[in-house]
């Protein structure tokens, strides 16, 4: 019976085997490596592994390659599924040699199979094959189960990556829904607060108050109303949006009319925000105008709010089939690390001016913009300002 002897060539052959495919973090790249390196000492053709799928309980082809003498041999994804639930009911080492007396070497096909662990069950099997022998060897059948093995660690870390990067994003969304209601507790109770300490004051019969007062307290209370409306829009907005429930009146539409519109109000409300624009001539498109509008009115508050005093600038321009509306500030800017995170659901950037708005505003952006078929994104340079690109397209996106 063959046997591999423990000599230095033989533990170094399976040292730098094994290290080779623990060094790469790709299970596949790592798995690649680790199947050509063994057929070094090892021939094999074709190679298959199915795991068990957690829902069904049956074998799905998850990883396929033909690596030797009949590449063009390499199966479809049906290959060896037969024999490989064969070796996951015998929970053991399986082989299957050819019936003889067929010429055609693709059709002398030795297989051999080996279940694959995780966590003391069997989570797969993988599958060797060889077209035309000659047959396995014990030393062999040592050796792909040493391998076998190997591939079971590189599965299992698949695996335990894929769970983690699961856990993280759920963690992730878990600390933005707690910092959502922490905001939203804060924003509720800011104009809640004016409005019914106003409203208190106003109502003191120990006081008589100038209509001048009134006016002034009146209009505070108007104004946190307004604030306390809009937060509440926000909310609901943004779940109809999460719903994919948003519904669009699309009309032909003049974006650079819209956009001067949107300016000569905006500077109507604030008097000391400069707002310079540049808008080309451009054709209609297909728009929701109260939707895009509200896109533009975002994008103006947030200017005000987290670039206070800063000249605004306004571009639009064509280019090949879309429209590219440019949206800058001259602000303290938004650090790179949190750029790829503003338009998620409740985020806020850290710092300072966090005290600013629920988290809703750029996400129901985001998503009106994609409903018109366009794209928004982001570019920022710290102390260098803000700008915000958004792109839609020209023809009907009915």
């Amino acid at each position: 019976m063959a046997q591999f002897r423990l000599d230095p060539n033989t533990l170094t052959y399976i040292r730098d085997l094994l290290q080779g495919a623990a060094i790469d973090e790709n299970w596949k790249v790592a798995l690649d490596k680790l199947l050509r390196a063994t057929r070094e000492e090892f021939v094999f053709d074709n190679v298959a592994i199915y795991l068990i799928d957690q829902i069904s309980n049956t074998l799905e082809i998850t990883y396929a390659r033909a690596i030797g003498r009949e590449k063009t041999a390499e199966a479809d994804a049906t290959w060896g599924e037969i024999f490989a639930n064969q070796v996951l009911e015998k929970k053991g080492v399986l082989i299957q040699e050819p019936v003889k007396g067929d010429d055609n070497r693709l059709l002398q096909a030795y297989l051999l199979g080996l279940p694959l662990y995780g966590r003391e069950k069997i989570i797969g099997v993988m599958v060797l094959i060889r077209f035309g022998g000659p047959e396995y060897k014990d030393a062999q059948i040592t050796l792909a189960t040493i391998i076998g093995s190997w591939v079971s660690v590189l599965l299992n870390r698949k695996v335990h990556i894929e769970t983690d990067q699961i856990l993280s994003t759920l963690q992730q969304k878990v600390q933005l829904q707690d910092d959502f209601v922490a905001t939203i507790s804060h924003e509720l109770r800011t104009p809640l607060g004016f409005i019914k300490g106003y409203t208190t004051t106003l109502l003191r019969k120990d006081t008589t108050w100038d209509d001048e007062t009134k006016i002034e307290f009146l209009t505070i209370i108007d104004e946190e109303t307004d604030r306390l409306t809009q937060l509440i829009d926000n909310i609901l907005e943004s779940a109809k949006l999460q719903s994919s429930t948003i519904e669009l009146n699309l009309l032909p539409l003049r974006l650079d009319s819209l956009i001067r519109d949107v300016v000569v109000r905006v500077q109507a409300r604030n008097k000391d925000l400069r707002i310079e624009v540049d808008l080309d001539k451009v054709p209609p498109i297909q728009g929701d105008n109260i939707r895009l509008t509200q896109v533009l009115d975002n994008l103006f508050s947030n200017s005000t709010k987290y670039a206070p005093g800063s000249n605004v600038l306004v571009r639009i321009k064509k280019e090949k089939k879309y429209l590219l509306i440019t949206f800058s500030d001259e602000g303290p800017g938004i650090p790179n690390a949190y750029l790829p995170y503003i338009f998620e659901r409740f985020y806020r950037v850290p710092g300072e001016n966090n005290r600013f708005g629920s988290g809703l505003g750029l996400y129901i952006c985001n998503q009106i913009i994609l409903a018109h078929h366009g794209k928004i994104w982001v570019e920022s340079e710290i102390d260098r300002g803000t700008t915000f690109f958004i792109q839609l397209p020209i023809e009907n996106t009915a």
